[in-house]
């Protein structure tokens, strides 16, 4: 204790105040060297804020050991700050190097561009994604899924080409590229239930589509939160879609759209369920036209 208190005693008692400061200020390589740790500490997450951290941070070490050889002649600082700046600069090729490996399919590239991207999704992170799926074909004419017959065991997303969706021979809607193929079916199930479709999902033209398997996705979402929510916006959002392309279909009275929004619609949607006094002019209407 006394070694202790003897030391702090001469830290902060003996050791020499200062009695004159210097009135000139330090050249304008110290003052941006500065600014760049200033800037240079602003940056965000990811690999792109590193790289952007690093750059700057490398280049604030060298302007101080620039400041540290010609201004002040002080070896020691100008070592020190030396070192940091190779360390950043060692850094930055390396993180560099791990952004340009990050190499895709033409698919994938195309969907990251197209989807994920504008969303603010990292390249690793999207990486993480790409390695979970794989990229099919589906011909023309050929189904993704058969009503009543195909299980639902995987979820798609469609990277080029068209669907066609129908009920019992029945035309619904169309899924174009950057949507969901099967997304109200994955929504309906929890991870363990099972189920089939309820719907056919035929190849209008030659499609190529991304899917990831049930359980690979389940297993990819437990590890990686950040993904299971990025997959339920995008999930939810691709439903809303489909909702209201089946909207552009409904009509009651006279040729105006039903608001899928409103409770009313599963009585439409529903001939078993009892029907509302509101949707009476729709089943009138419908029926005159079958005639």
């Amino acid at each position: 204790m006394e070694r202790n208190s003897s030391l702090w005693r001469n830290l902060l008692d003996e050791h020499p105040v200062c009695t004159a400061w210097k009135p000139a200020a330090e050249g304008a390589i110290y003052h941006l060297a500065s600014i760049l740790f200033v800037v240079g500490l602003m940056g965000g997450s990811g690999f792109f804020g590193l790289l952007y951290v690093f750059s700057l941070l490398g280049l604030g070490f060298l302007c101080s050991a620039v400041w540290a050889w010609v201004d002040i002649c002080a070896a020691d600082i100008f070592s020190w700050n030396f070192v940091l700046f190779v360390i950043c600069f060692m850094q930055f090729v390396h993180i560099a190097y791990q952004v340009h490996s990050i190499t895709f399919a033409r698919e994938f590239q195309v969907l990251y561009s197209a989807l994920f991207q504008p969303l603010g999704i990292s390249l690793p992170v999207f990486r993480t994604i790409a390695l979970s799926s794989e990229v099919v074909t589906l011909e023309r004419e050929h189904c993704y899924a058969m009503q009543g017959k195909t299980s639902i065991d995987k979820l798609s997303l469609l990277i080029s080409g068209r669907i066609r969706v129908t009920v019992d021979g029945e035309f619904l809607h169309y899924i174009f590229p950057f949507q969901f193929l099967d997304s109200p079916e994955w929504d309906s199930l929890r991870p363990t239930e099972e189920g089939i479709f309820q719907v056919t999902l035929t190849a209008e033209t030659d499609c190529r589509y991304v899917s990831w398997r049930r359980k690979k996705l389940y297993l990819l979402f437990a590890q990686h939160r950040y993904i299971s929510r990025l997959f339920s916006v995008l999930i939810g959002s691709d439903i809303a879609d489909k909702l209201y392309a089946l909207n552009d279909r409904i009509y009651f009275g006279k040729k105006y759209h039903y608001d899928i929004r409103l409770p009313n619609y599963y009585h439409m949607s529903s001939p078993e369920m009892p029907r509302s006094p509101l949707t009476e002019p729709f089943w009138n209407s419908r029926q005159y036209c079958n005639k």
